[in-house]
């Protein structure tokens, strides 16, 4: 069974029409998004965050992987919105692994 995953937003750059910064979601064992305790998810973001969720929660330190420069254990990601081009926005993600 996998560990919880939060996920919060650390930063944007442009505009989201969904997240703002602070804003945060679930991951219940690794893979159950917890609607109770999440705010509203945006699907395009998660695309950016399906390649890493399994190991991160199962415990590969995400220094490991390339996903910080810092042995904090919280590993970074952003969206695939390039906001410079699109008009959109770039949401930078803070993945922290709660036991």
């Amino acid at each position: 069974m996998g560990k919880h995953l939060k996920i919060t937003i650390a930063k944007i750059i442009g505009t989201c029409p969904v997240y703002e910064p602070g804003d945060s979601f679930f991951l219940e064992r690794g893979y159950i998004l917890d609607p109770a305790r999440s705010c509203s998810v945006c699907f395009h973001s998660l695309a950016s965050i399906f390649p890493y969720y399994v190991a991160l929660s199962h415990g590969i330190p995400p220094f490991s992987i390339g996903l910080n420069k810092i042995n904090d254990n919280k590993a970074y990601l952003q969206c695939l919105d390039p906001c410079n081009y699109t008009g959109g926005g770039t949401v930078f993600f803070r993945v922290e692994v709660l036991e």
